[in-house]
């Protein structure tokens, strides 16, 4: 009625959308888009997906674009595989990474090694997605990271949403690349919401893959995370910001290829970086980010040794209070901030 009388209602310019449906909007969109996407996997089709992912996907596209699998990781990943090597462009659904243990033969010697083996004439665009790493109450062979694993592997690419938009966007852009592309989500994200600027509601909208992202800019350090980490770290400069302590929080998105030159700016700026992730803390991700750091040109501007807040050093324990000090907590990483600033 007030559109008759002429005047003007403008859309809201942001809505709140939830991990969950935001991922469901991007395979919604991709299905539609490409007639060659189609989704595969245990429980995505009648089920709706074990997490509601792919909610009403089989409906609408039908047995042929969402497909439900026996339980065998080996053998649903390798006709996936297959059917990228011939065209097709398959986004194959792993219940947790953990399983995808079962298929990592696959994954690896067969997806990730083809391009450069058959000299560039085979390309493999599949995208292996679910959730990574801690989950709530689910023991060891649930809750391992795997970003530092499939991070290590040329061929892959890996990325690791950690807001609505970052997850809408990095499954757009993993559907459409040519390579294969591991998507590291986190299951303690699915029911949270996010705030999605009018942009990202867009059916063109992507993030790149390869591009980390400031959430928060400050002055006194630099703090490094990816997937479900980076909620703590905002957090945790929140607390810090109301002491005088300015975090810089970067989201680093992309594992493989990894952004150094975002983190590599901020520490100039800062002169102090804390990595943080809930991966183990031999070989993983800050790990590599402490090296590439060390061995760059920002090297010459820390003030303080470079510090990481990792998951313990153990397989996940069944029991809360264990599993809760496994995990990084936000007082966790206000210890290492105070710790290297000295204060």
């Amino acid at each position: 009625l007030q559109q008759r009388r002429g005047f003007r209602i403008s859309a809201p310019a942001a809505i709140q959308v939830t991990v969950r449906d935001a991922l469901n909007q991007a395979l919604d969109e991709e299905l539609e888009r490409d007639e060659r996407v189609f989704l595969l996997g245990e429980e995505v089709a009648q089920y709706d997906g074990a997490y509601k992912i792919s909610r009403g996907l089989w409906k609408k596209y039908g047995d042929k674009r969402v497909i439900d699998t026996p339980i065998s990781e080996m053998g649903f990943t390798g006709i996936a595989v297959g059917a990228a090597m011939a065209g097709l462009r398959p986004v194959c659904e792993f219940m947790t990474f953990n399983f995808s243990m079962q298929a990592i033969d696959q994954v690896i010697n067969s997806a990730a090694k083809t391009c450069y083996m058959s000299a560039g004439s085979i390309a493999v665009p599949i995208v292996f997605r679910g959730p990574n790493g801690a989950s709530a109450g689910v023991a060891a062979q649930h809750s391992q990271c795997f970003a530092a694993w499939y991070g290590h592997c040329p061929g892959l690419k890996v990325v690791s949403p950690w807001s609505s938009e970052d997850a809408k966007g990095l499954l757009k852009a993993s559907i459409r690349d040519d390579n294969p592309v591991v998507m590291l989500e986190n299951e303690l994200l699915y029911g949270v919401p996010f705030e999605m600027s009018e942009q990202a509601q867009s059916k063109d909208f992507i993030v790149p893959i390869g591009k980390a992202k400031v959430e928060r800019p400050g002055t006194h350090i630099t703090l490094v995370s990816h997937s479900r980490p980076v909620g703590h770290c905002l957090e945790a400069a929140a607390v810090l910001a109301k002491e005088g302590v300015e975090c810089e929080v970067i989201n680093l998105r992309s594992i493989r290829p990894m952004d150094i030159e975002t983190v590599e700016a901020s520490v100039v700026k800062t002169n102090h970086l804390v990595t943080v992730e809930g991966g183990w803390p031999q070989f993983g991700v800050g790990a590599e980010i402490c090296a590439r750091i060390m061995e760059g040109s920002a090297f010459n501007y820390l003030d303080a040794p470079a510090v990481r807040v990792t998951g313990a050093d153990v397989p996940m324990p069944y029991a809360k209070i264990l599993e809760d000090n496994c995990i990084p907590q936000v007082k966790d990483i206000i210890f290492a901030v105070k710790k290297t600033l000295n204060i």
